[in-house]
């Protein structure tokens, strides 16, 4: 056995005073496995040691929430006797590694976080952040070696998605990829998923009844993933552990996890079933001593039994692996042929290792000797938690627009402002992701009704004709400048992406990236983003129902933006009654619901924008403002219009503003528009300004009259901008008139596009960076 030494408890990630608080827990040196188990329970990544101060401000309740933060994954009834499960994950730093691994076996492990739970996986999303991929304007301009690593990136991590959700057979709806210089040296690869249960049938992660027998299922036990997360996800990277930390990356078999999924749903159909929990982060590590510690029970388990796919595995190995495809049960006693019935009719290994015992410890033999024996409490709610000093970073970023940024923005005209809207339809964030999703199956099992290319998802529910929508959203940029105003921003927008589809918001999952904790601007980023979600998520009834916290986001000392990412999951009573982004119909009114509430701002929050990054390759000022009764208000008149039947199609303004927004809804089904913006403002500001609070949405001219009478209800504008119809979009400047009244028509046509040429740097941009043929269409 290895001497336990200062230098090897520092390469477990351990300072001193935690070492410390080990050996006075145990009242004796720890053996090398029992160092080992505290490492990975006592990481940021399992123990949340930074983050749990600030995490109970958030607010976890709501009418439709069942269970919230604590267990495998949040669990919401949509009536009818069904519920909802979801969670998203962050998967970061074994991306950067072994990009294809490290984003496959994210899908996988958070499908196992809902199956666990008793649900049958029905949707996945991704949330996806890289350095540049083209030479565009924007601040931070990348080298060519810096944009090959981040283009190599980009497509290993799309086709570990789609290999895994593809193979598994579960639809990757959507979701949303981001291009920044700070992400770079450290990708995000974040992942929401969605099941589906009988309220009367979810299951936990409880070790109940001493005497119970614990039973291994799934793939065997191999050295991969061991100290993924203590190593990967709970300290900084440096230039050479690219490399060096690729065997910390799980290995994933999609194949292997179909077949687990089904086994697992039948095994729970039998009764047998008390408790059962996903081998994760930390392997059997953390499986066993949290089911115990749920319960207020002990687990003993024998490694001898434990099946293995390698030779001559020691305890440390077997304990710390995160081999993938793997779950512990809790069966009741004498009721263990029926388990191992299920699973040997699905050819997966089902091996009894253990126990339940009445005293509350992680016990693990291995060649008839104890090898750990840790108090339960020590490993989960005893772990460390910190109050980490917290001060706001200098800003380096100015508030006004830097003397380049003013000098164009004073001088473009109308047909500059048509080309600026071309050069934004070819920005990689804002153009099609077409490449990227044409690679995911969208459409198995038939439930998607709105799948990539919506603000939301949206799918099917078939046993009662439901439907539910998910979103993900956040903008790291926008936190940067404010990290409050930003949060509030990600949950508004994303709340607003599933009101548009005309779904209600029912509760949130969150996925909180961050750089180093140790620093204090880190943390007082956190503070602030958590302060703010706390504040939108009550004012909009989307509580929190768990998540995850990714800190150490940092590569040589860099981080990323402080990047939380919102996923919301709404109700639609109707499937059959929604509404996509897509003018249909040539002849009707296009109205903006909500408007512009802090105009005296523009000219800082401007420099937040994505015209600002991309036209201008500038940053300044601040992230807008969101009112946030306001917000609810336009929401909920916009699901109200679309339950009517009022609306034909509703598309939410963000990234590159009103006229992104407009230039979308023509290209999906080649209906153009004509618009006029008002003469009294600059329409520069009214073309590409991300002001929040604003719906596009076209509605039939018989149903103009009712639609205003809504908006009025809700105290909120709905300005009539144009009309549907034609073969591009035509962009003049006139004064507007009300919901029924109509523009004078005087002023001349600021810029005129084609449909087409809409769509040739929207669809073609993002391969042409990512194949590498230049620099895309538009830039």
């Amino acid at each position: 056995m290895p001497q336990i030494t200062a230098e090897l408890v520092s390469q477990h990630n351990l300072p001193p005073e935690e070492y410390g608080k080990i050996l006075a827990t145990l009242g004796r040196e720890p053996s090398i496995t029992e160092l080992g188990i505290f490492s990975v329970m006592w990481s940021e990544h399992c123990s949340y040691k930074s983050s749990r101060v600030h995490l109970k401000r958030l607010p976890t309740r709501g009418k439709a929430v069942i269970l919230g933060p604590g267990e495998n994954a949040g669990v919401v009834d949509i009536g009818n006797g069904w519920c909802c499960v979801f969670k998203i994950e962050s998967h970061n730093h074994p991306s950067f590694v072994e990009p294809f691994q490290g984003a496959a076996t994210g899908v996988g492990g958070i499908l196992r976080d809902i199956f666990t739970m008793g649900a049958r996986p029905i949707a996945v999303m991704d949330s996806l952040r890289f350095g540049p991929v083209t030479k565009g304007p924007s601040p931070g301009r990348q080298s060519d070696a810096e944009i090959g690593r981040n283009r190599r990136i980009l497509r290993g991590v799309v086709s570990g998605i789609a290999h895994y959700g593809n193979c598994f057979g579960v639809p990757t709806v959507g979701g949303e990829v981001v291009f920044e210089p700070s992400y770079s040296g450290n990708p995000l690869v974040n992942v929401f998923a969605l099941g589906l249960a009988r309220r009367d049938q979810i299951f936990l992660g409880q070790a109940g009844g001493p005497g119970n027998p614990v039973i291994y299922v799934g793939a065997k036990t191999g050295r991969d993933g061991i100290h993924g997360a203590s190593l990967l996800a709970s300290s900084e990277f440096s230039g050479a552990d690219g490399q060096q930390k690729r065997p910390n990356v799980q290995v994933g078999d999609p194949f292997l996890e179909k077949l687990l999924l089904e086994a697992c749903l039948e095994v729970m159909q039998t009764g047998a079933i008390v408790g059962i929990q996903d081998m994760g982060a930390a392997g059997l590590t953390c499986s066993t001593c949290e089911m115990g510690g749920r319960a207020g029970t002990g687990v003993e388990i024998e490694l001898d039994k434990v099946p293995q796919r390698e030779q001559g595995m020691s305890a440390y190995e077997l304990m710390l692996s995160e081999s993938q495809e793997r779950m512990l049960l809790v069966a009741e006693r004498g009721r263990e042929r029926e388990v191992f019935g299920v699973f040997r009719k699905w050819g997966l290994d089902a091996v009894e290792i253990g126990a339940v015992i009445a005293s509350p410890v992680l016990r693990v033999r291995q060649h008839g000797e104890v090898v750990a024996e840790i108090p339960n409490s020590a490993l989960t709610d005893e772990a460390p938690i910190y109050e980490r000093p917290i001060a706001a970073p200098p800003r380096t970023v100015p508030m006004e627009p830097p003397v380049e940024a003013q000098r164009a923005l004073s001088g473009r005209t109308g047909k500059a402002l048509g080309e600026d809207l071309l050069t934004l339809l070819g920005s990689p964030t804002i153009a099609s992701k077409r490449w990227i999703t044409e690679q995911y199956d969208t459409m198995v099992r038939t439930n998607t009704v709105i799948g990539p290319g919506g603000d939301a998802a949206l799918l099917r529910i078939k046993e009662t004709s439901q439907g539910l929508a998910m979103s993900v959203d956040g903008n790291g940029r926008y936190c940067y400048l404010d990290p409050r105003r930003g949060a509030r921003l990600a949950v508004a927008e994303s709340a607003r992406n599933v009101s548009v589809t005309g779904a209600e918001p029912l509760a949130a999952t969150n996925c909180l990236n961050f750089g180093n904790p140790e620093k204090p601007g880190t943390m007082w980023h956190f503070r602030e983003v958590v302060d703010g979600m706390a504040e939108a998520c009550e004012a909009l009834g989307t509580p929190i129902t768990g998540g995850n916290v990714s800190f150490y986001n940092e590569t040589e000392g860099q981080p990323i933006y402080p990047t939380p990412v919102i996923g919301v999951v709404g109700l639609l009573g109707n499937a059959a009654r929604h509404a996509t982004p897509s003018f249909k119909n040539p002849g009707s009114k296009i109205l903006v619901l909500g408007e512009a509430q802090h105009r005296q701002e523009s000219r800082i929050t401007f420099g937040s924008s994505q015209y600002a990054k991309d036209v201008l390759g500038a940053l300044w000022g601040l992230p807008p403002d969101v009112d946030l009764d306001y917000e609810r208000r336009v929401q909920a008149c916009c699901r109200e219009m679309i339950a009517a039947g009022l609306v034909e199609s509703a598309h939410d303004i963000s990234d590159g503003g009103l006229a992104v927004s407009l230039a979308e809804c023509c290209i999906s089904k080649g209906v153009g528009a004509s618009v006029a913006l008002s003469e009294s403002q600059d329409p520069l500001y009214q073309l590409f300004a991300e002001d929040p609070s604003r719906i596009v949405v076209s509605v039939p001219a018989n149903c103009l009259a009712e639609a205003g009478r809504v908006a009025a209800k809700y105290e909120i504008q709905a300005q009539q901008i144009g009309t549907t119809g034609g073969n591009g979009l035509k962009v003049s400047l006139e004064e507007s008139g009300s919901v029924s009244g109509e523009g004078s028509g005087r002023e001349p046509v600021l810029f005129e596009l084609s449909v087409s040429e809409l769509r040739l740097p929207f669809e073609t941009s993002l391969p042409a960076a990512v194949e590498g043929n230049g620099r895309a269409a538009g830039q």
